[in-house]
């Protein structure tokens, strides 16, 4: 049987009702193979884990990108939840080897399978939702997508970050982001840049990349996150 106490040291969580827990992980096929098994499985949790998920992700996205538009944002909520991306943070934790599955489904890779593992996080999530909140839930699945989100917000994800960023500002400010260059550092062949940008006179974000133009976008982008910040307060 699963180790539930170990899997939440994994996910840095304590269940107040750990049978919560050990249904997500109740794949439908153990319950094919065990149908006295009284938790049941995890499929209504997958569902409501499904939703959750994306209320987490597109909130944070509302939140910290205050001039993307409706289709901007839906592309990058669809990429953080993407079956293939669950699957691999679900691998990156091992939670295929905390699943309770028939030996059928096991004896094909099923602990492997991403629709399975892909499932399982959805209904961990849920879990985690029904036991502990949705604050939790939002630290949990921050947590999960850190690196994916880096990779699929930052400078380097096709965003164009200074383009929103001055739309933003000559609405609010009525004023053009103006980008100075403040260090430049490393042999010729691998220098390392470090601009910030400037709003009527004021930093608003400091990036610093390999070349001057991704200096400026993670400049921007930093300053697009603080000023939908500073439009919440």
């Amino acid at each position: 049987m699963s180790d539930i106490v170990k899997l939440q040291k994994k996910l840095k969580v304590s269940f107040k009702n750990p049978a919560l827990l050990e249904q997500a992980l109740v794949h439908s096929s153990y319950i094919n193979e065990n149908p006295d098994y009284i938790v049941g499985h995890n499929e209504r949790l997958e569902f409501l884990g499904d939703a959750v998920l994306d209320f987490i992700v597109a909130d944070k996205l509302y939140q910290e990108f205050s001039n993307l538009n409706e289709g901007e944002m839906t592309k990058l909520r669809a990429a953080l939840v993407k079956r293939d991306t669950l699957a691999q943070l679900a691998r990156a934790i091992k939670l295929g080897d905390f699943l309770y599955m028939g030996k059928g489904e096991e004896s094909t890779g099923g602990r492997n399978k991403s629709p399975n593992l892909a499932g399982a996080l959805e209904s961990v999530i849920a879990a985690v939702y029904l036991d502990l909140g949705i604050d939790t839930t939002r630290d949990l699945v921050s947590r999960l997508l850190a690196e994916e989100w880096k990779k699929i917000t930052g400078p380097s994800a096709g965003i164009d970050y200074k383009s929103k960023l001055q739309e933003l500002t000559q609405s609010k400010y009525q004023s053009t982001p103006i980008y100075r260059l403040v260090s430049e550092t490393g042999p010729d062949h691998d220098k390392t840049f470090t601009v910030e940008v400037m709003i009527e006179k004021k930093a608003f974000g400091s990036g610093t990349g390999k070349s001057k133009k991704l200096a400026e976008t993670e400049a921007a982008r930093l300053a697009l996150k603080r000023l939908a910040t500073d439009f919440t307060e």
